[in-house]
């Protein structure tokens, strides 16, 4: 797959005009939320994927794959050998079955990773994401994943009319943690950080975005320990229900 066909624009980001006029909710002063990819499209179907193609040993395939996948992200930002979220994934796949001794064939870690292009919502997102409109919120989706993956998901899942923004770290060539990513949400929102909030799926993304200067909500949908960083949530929660909660106040 060609890695300039996951490639966008930064054009929206270079012409900025003044942070735009917005009603702030009248619970926290937000005006827009910022979504990390997987609060809005639900992974676990990539696991089951694994769990088809190797009975048995899905999980742990699975789970060794996300782990690489965020090191290798991670180490080629801070090397300052950047690749995409879907090359990144890529090799993180190929290791993950190498290590494990699966000897999966091309075409099998194709179909895996094909998967990521075939992603959906959760089930409680629809309904979340139609309330906070209709309160007047902006949204967006900031996220380390390439567009297509973003869009493609909102496509299936019927919310691309409710998105205003597609927001890929891969126009900076790099991703979150760095603050140049989050800060992409600032200038292509055109308002005040103070009036973004993130909404973070894992713990680490939680405390990046804190550490940016986000309000954040952690939408723990995994239950997953709390990260020990230094930075607090302010809100968090299984669903998307408690976020539309918290900032009805």
């Amino acid at each position: 797959m060609n890695r300039r066909n996951f490639l966008s624009s930064a054009a929206t980001a270079a012409i900025l005009p003044p942070f735009a006029a917005a009603q702030p909710c009248p619970a926290v002063g937000i005006t827009a939320i910022a979504f990390d990819a997987f609060p809005i499209l639900d992974p676990r179907p990539i696991g089951a994927a694994c769990e088809r193609a190797f009975p048995t040993r899905g999980k742990e395939l699975f789970g060794l794959w996300r782990t690489r996948q965020f090191e290798y992200q991670w180490l080629r930002a801070l090397g300052g050998r950047y690749e995409d979220f879907w090359s990144t994934t890529s090799a993180a796949l190929d290791h993950a079955c190498d290590a494990l001794g699966l000897g999966a064939s091309a075409a099998v870690r194709d179909e895996l990773m094909q998967e990521y292009l075939r992603l959906n919502s959760w089930p409680d997102v629809p309904a979340a994401l139609r309330r906070l409109k209709a309160d007047g919120l902006d949204l967006a989706f900031l996220s380390n994943a390439t567009r297509p993956i973003l869009e493609g998901g909102l496509r299936r899942a019927g919310l691309a009319d409710l998105f205003d923004e597609v927001i890929s770290t891969d126009v900076i060539a790099s991703y979150k943690p760095d603050p140049r990513a989050y800060e992409l949400g600032v200038k292509v929102l055109r308002r005040p950080k103070e009036q973004i909030l993130f909404v973070a799926f894992a713990g680490w993304d939680a405390a990046g975005a804190g550490w940016f200067g986000y309000p954040v909500y952690w939408n723990n949908r995994l239950g997953a320990a709390e990260e020990r960083l230094d930075a607090t949530a302010d809100a968090r929660g299984p669903t998307l229900d408690g976020l539309t909660s918290y900032l009805r106040g």
